[in-house]
Order: structure tokens, then sequence, then C-alpha cells
């Protein structure tokens, strides 16, 4: 299994980087893309071809869905568009997110049915994909949200916490994990809001608590410090820590 970053600027694009996206490939299996922000579409074109894409949305904030209109406009109007729909899983409000979002008017909702085989998650939901299995456990943000552990056909896993505040699910989430993608959208500052994001001291804690065996940080907005970040993980976690960059490939 192999995981490329499309986008990892966090809340919004970045001057070097899409908002969130990560395309995972593995042999006998269609693009998986996790979550889907502004920028992601033009990115996975070089990797991948998006009709074939099954993608995954943690939560529906903008900077995680909304080149989801975009997918719908690839998928209606490309003269090699595939047959089918496109298989995507998110919360329970999704078809309305996207729907609002593509509509040609303000007020209207475009049903999305047509083009998106739209299925919901639940916590601790299972699902196959090709060679990889999917468990999806729900996060301490917002939104209804989730984070997800993608175990490839020879046992390897990877776990990506989404969105998230410290909590005891994404720790369980990711226990003993081979890499962890961690969001990391600020220092440990004091007056940081609980329940929203995390720390990089928070992703190196929840790294050590679970075991995993590396931390891959990321969602680190244009305005935060990634050496700050980094060396607050580095002070929780004593395995390979790295903050990683769009383009970026990693084998799992």
């Amino acid at each position: 299994m192999r995981i490329t970053v499309l986008g990892c600027s966090g809340s919004v694009s970045g001057p070097d980087s899409a908002a969130s996206g990560y395309l995972l490939t593995a042999p006998g299996t269609p693009p998986v893309v996790m979550d889907f922000g502004p920028g992601v579409l033009g990115a996975l074109q070089r990797y991948a071809d998006p009709g074939e894409a099954t993608i995954l949305l943690s939560h529906l904030h903008a900077d995680h869905c909304l080149d989801m209109p975009g997918l719908l406009v690839w998928r209606r109007y490309h003269p090699n568009r595939p047959a089918g729909r496109a298989l995507v899983y998110g919360p329970a409000d999704s078809a309305c997110r996207i729907g609002v979002a593509s509509a040609e008017c303000g007020g209207e909702l475009d049903d999305i049915s047509d083009t998106i085989d739209l299925r919901g998650w639940s916590d601790g939901q299972v699902v196959e994909i090709g060679e990889l299995t999917v468990q999806a456990r729900q996060v301490n943000h917002p939104p209804e949200s989730y984070g997800f552990r993608v175990t490839s056909a020879n046992g390897r896993t990877l776990v990506y916490t989404g969105d998230t505040g410290m909590c005891e699910s994404v720790v369980e989430l990711a226990r003993g994990a081979d890499i962890l993608l961690s969001e990391a959208s600020w220092t440990h500052a004091a007056d940081r809001p609980e329940g929203i994001h995390l720390s990089g001291t928070e992703a190196g804690q929840i790294a050590a608590r679970a075991g995993v065996g590396e931390l891959l940080l990321t969602h680190i907005p244009p305005w935060t410090s990634r050496e700050d970040v980094i060396a607050e993980a580095k002070a929780e976690f004593s395995g390979p820590v790295h903050a990683v960059s769009a383009g970026d490939v990693y084998v799992v």
C-alpha cells in the first residue's frame, strides 16, 4: 500500500499545497482518496484517473470536501467518463453538503445520485475496497467526523486521524499502526480551543500511547510553524516523525 499526499494544508489551501487529500494505491484495488478538499481534484490527475476513484470523506468542513462538485463535473461531462457511479463514503449529510455546493443557483440542491453511490459512515463500521479493509471511528471534531484505519492484504496498517481533538477513540484507532497520519494544526499553546484540533504535542502523545511505528504530521495551516509542531511531536514520541508535503509518497 502506498499513500501519496495530494494536499496537506490545514483549514485552507496553502501556497505550496492543496487542502486535505490523500491517495491510497494497492494491488487489486481502485484508487482510494481520503478527503477531497480544494485543489485535490487537480493534484489527483497527476497520479490516477479521477473517474476511477473511490472517495472516503472524514467530515464535511470545506477544506476536506469542496472539490467534490468538480468530481461531479468530471464524471458527468468528461468525453471518456466511466460507466456507473462513483463510490463515496461520508457522514450523514454528505448528499446535502455536496448538492448545495454543486447546485446551479442559490437555494437549490443538485441531486447527485445520478453520479455518486453515496454510503454513510457509522462508528466502528468496516468496509472492503479491493484488497484494503477500512474501519471508521468517530472522533472529536465539531461536525460528524471520522478517522480511518486502513489495513492492506499483508496486514500493514495506516491510520488517518482526520480532524480531531484529543480523544480515546483516536488512540484506540491508532493502536499498533505501522504509520499514523495525524493532523497537528497548532502548537500546544494555552489559549488554543479544546475539542477541535491536535497540537504537535498531542499528536506525539497519541503516537506514543498507541505504539505506532512512524508518525506523519499533516493538516498544518500556513500560519502555523511546521518546525515547532515537529519539535513538539518529537518531544513526546521517540519513533520517526515527519511533516508531510504535497507530492510525498510513503510505502506502508
